[in-house]
């Protein structure tokens, strides 16, 4: 058993180490407030527009815009995708990153002969992790403010956009987490472009992942007529610009609450464990002292006995 004093410098680095924990988890817990109230605001905007979008890919027919068009490719031709990777520039946030980390290397693994893969990274974590398996990362966005706002993504939606157009990708991804409690987080693969629901559906499920959860009609079959006035294509190019801004925006919102709860969950199972150690070293510390106590009364009776 250690003794009283490594003990007791134990407890204290133990207390010390509690306090940290404590408020990292009342700073994540504000943090979390604030990001779960911006998610949540513009959730449904951000659902029933792609919603829009993407039934009008559907029913409007030869729209001409780039980010409407579906790339054939002949058999053996290798498909270009780029992925949008989200995740934290820190750490101690529990399984965050490891989870969409985790899945973004699956999809690498899963399609390796099928696919050149290339990213587009935000947050140091996924960053570092995709360069250290030799992934080509395009671009780095390491510096995105707290208080996000829709203007602070418009760089990355409009790389990802000037790629597409560009031909040097067939398809755009983005590897996000979809906050759905403060204690469950799910990892996602989500496609932007091109804007088409069918092509979204079949690829996010051939990769083994979940299918999309919302379809854009239970029938499909079902024909919406659209009355477009004007320019269709510069309305339909305009429209498609703004929401898909919006879907990474919402995505990275979404990220933004998940690492937050994550994080303030990470640091509560901390402290919780640090308390559970404090009970534990100090139930030690009894013990010793008690058997310190003992030992010492038992050298003064042998002693008084001796003299005696």
């Amino acid at each position: 058993m250690a003794g009283t004093k490594e003990i007791k410098r134990r407890i204290k680095s133990i207390k010390n180490t509690k306090k940290i924990t404590k408020a990292m988890e009342l700073v994540a817990a504000s943090k979390m407030k604030r990001a779960v109230s911006s998610t949540l605001a513009s959730r449904l905007y951000a659902e029933y527009s792609w919603d829009i979008l993407a039934s009008v890919a559907k029913n409007v027919e030869k729209i001409p815009h780039p980010l409407f068009l579906e790339r054939e490719k002949t058999q053996g031709e290798k498909e270009n995708v780029l992925v949008i990777l989200i995740t934290s520039n820190r750490g101690l946030c529990g399984a965050y990153n490891a989870q969409i980390i985790k899945k973004s290397l699956a999809l690498l693994k899963l399609k390796e002969e099928n696919l050149n893969i290339d990213f587009i990274s935000i947050g140091k974590k996924g960053d570092l992790a995709m360069r250290r398996v030799g992934q080509n990362v395009i671009a780095s966005f390491l510096d995105l403010p707290d208080n996000l706002s829709l203007s602070s993504i418009v760089p990355i939606s409009k790389l990802a956009m000037d790629e597409y157009v560009a031909l040097r990708y067939d398809r755009i991804l983005v590897a996000y987490t979809d906050f759905i409690s403060a204690l469950t987080q799910k990892p996602n693969i989500k496609q932007v472009l091109p804007i088409s629901r069918e092509s979204l559906e079949e690829f996010i499920d051939s990769l083994g992942g979940d299918k999309v959860a919302k379809k854009i009609n239970d029938d499909k079959n079902e024909k919406i007529d659209y009355l477009l006035e004007g320019d269709s294509n510069a309305f339909l190019g305009s429209l498609a610009e703004k929401i898909t801004r919006m879907q990474v925006y919402q995505m990275i919102l979404e990220s933004n609450a998940s690492e937050q709860s994550s994080r303030m969950m990470a640091m509560k199972n901390a402290s919780e464990a640090s308390s559970e150690m404090i009970d534990d070293l100090t139930l030690m510390f009894n013990k010793a002292r008690q058997a310190n106590i003992t030992r010492e009364i038992s050298e003064i009776s042998a002693g008084m006995a001796s003299v005696s």
